[in-house]
Formats: C-alpha cells, structure tokens, sequence
C-alpha cells in the first residue's frame, strides 16, 4: 500500500471508530508500528487526527486549533495553495477576503501578483498585503475584534459587508464534509463567510486536504454557492463527485516534496 493510500485509511479508520490504538492500526494494515506512529504523526500535524498515547481520536467538530498552531499545520500545503490561488484574479479585481492562515498566506502571494482592492476582517491579511506591496488598496472592516484569530466579527462587520460589491469573494473554511457542505468551527466567522459571499459575484474557496471529507459544527453553504476550490490533493470520491455535481471546479495546487 503507498503511503498515500494508508494515510487515507488511517484516516477513515479513526473517523469510523472515533478512537483507535497503534496496534489496531498496525493489525488492520499489516504494517509495523513505527510506520503507524509515523502517519499519526503526520496526520496530526495536518489537523485530519488528534494524537493522544497509544493510538489517535476523530477530531471534534466543535472545536479548532488556535491561529497560532494553524499557521504551522500543513505549510507546505497552504503556501502552494495560496500561489495557486494568486494566479486566479486580474489586477484590478475587488475581493473580499476573511480571516485565516490559508487567506494570510493567499495575501502574501496575491500582493506580489499585482494591484488589488482588497477588503478584509483579518488584521494578518491586511498587513501581508500591506508588508509585501503598497500597490494595493486595502481596508479593514470594523467591528468586535477577536484577539484569537485577529480578526472583525459580528453585527457591524456583517453590515460593512452587506453594502459592498466586490468581485470575488476569497474564503478559507474548517471543513467540507462528504456530501459537500462547506463548514466552519466558529459561528462568527461562518456569518462573515456567508456575507462576503452574498457581497461577490464569484467565490473561491481555499483549503487544504486536511478539511475535505471532514465535518464541523456550522454550516456555511452548499457546493452549488462556491464557484471554485483550491486545494492540494484530490478530494476523496465521495466529495469529489458532490462537487462536480455542483459544478465547483476544484484547482490542485501540488506543494513541492510531498509524498
């Protein structure tokens, strides 16, 4: 079995079972228990699994990492979705952008691309495009600051958003479960989402393979509301056919190294 393929296994085991041992896995896959500690480990670090001793947990669909951890989960993978993204939109473009480290990353690679409008709840966002190239306009959308994600949220940032008309919305999300649901851990940053879409013509939305097939508490849309997904691999088969249903065209942005 490629390493690929395990990973994938492991990950349908533990999210079948919720919890599940070292030596379960090693039994089931016929493989030796470094190389299933290994892939924990690996899953892990990319937000698909909790690690704890002796085997891994399903990841809670009320809850996420801190900014702080997300920035570091699956950087290579976010960094070649963030250039692939850059790629999509014309100088001159207006987007809406929310918070999150795949959105940071997509600002640092969108700032050298060209002369964007861009306006943002996300402090990171705002001072990547700012930091990187002062060609661009950018404004940041007042309200209630949350300290945790650096981000504007609530009642006055949704009405900002509301009298805006920008031409593309650009949205990280926490999950898109297998029917195609996308979805987010905080309620919050789910309302700015669906603003910010209901304010663009088109909507792109950014997420690592980690958040594909996975579930979390709020929903954001349905599939037939986004027009675009980047991500870095292929959505697993049951997604992946929800998605053409729907008409997403799904963009894979293939980070360097990895197996």
């Amino acid at each position: 079995m490629k390493p690929i393929d395990r990973r994938e296994r492991i990950a349908a085991i533990v999210k079948e079972t919720s919890r599940v041992s070292v030596e379960e896995l090693a039994r089931m896959l016929a493989t030796s228990h470094e190389t299933v500690r290994r892939d924990l480990a690996l899953l892990s670090e990319r937000g698909v699994v909790r690690k704890v001793h002796g085997g891994a947990v399903h990841t809670q669909t009320a809850l996420e990492s801190p900014y702080g951890d997300r920035s570091v989960m699956a950087r290579a993978e976010k960094l070649a979705i963030a250039e692939r993204a850059a790629q999509l939109f014309e100088p001159g473009d207006s987007l809406l952008v929310d918070a999150g480290s795949t959105t940071t990353a997509f600002a640092e690679a969108l700032a050298r691309a060209g002369h964007f409008t861009v306006i943002t709840n996300s402090i990171m966002v705002a001072r990547e495009m700012w930091s990187v190239s002062k060609r661009s306009e950018v404004y940041l959308l007042g309200g209630r600051y949350s300290g945790e994600n650096h981000e504007t949220v609530g009642p006055h940032a949704i009405e900002e958003i509301h009298r805006l008309h920008a031409d593309h919305a650009v949205l990280t999300i926490g999950a898109i479960d297998p029917t195609g649901i996308f979805m987010d851990y905080n309620a919050d940053e789910a309302y700015v989402a669906r603003a910010m879409m209901a304010s663009a013509r088109q909507t792109t939305v950014l997420a690592d393979s980690s958040k594909l097939g996975r579930r979390a508490l709020f929903q954001v849309c349905e599939p037939n509301q986004v027009d675009r997904l980047v991500t870095d691999r292929p959505p697993p088969l049951p997604l992946a056919e929800a998605l053409r249903t729907a008409s997403v065209d799904v963009l894979i942005a293939e980070a360097v190294g990895l197996q």
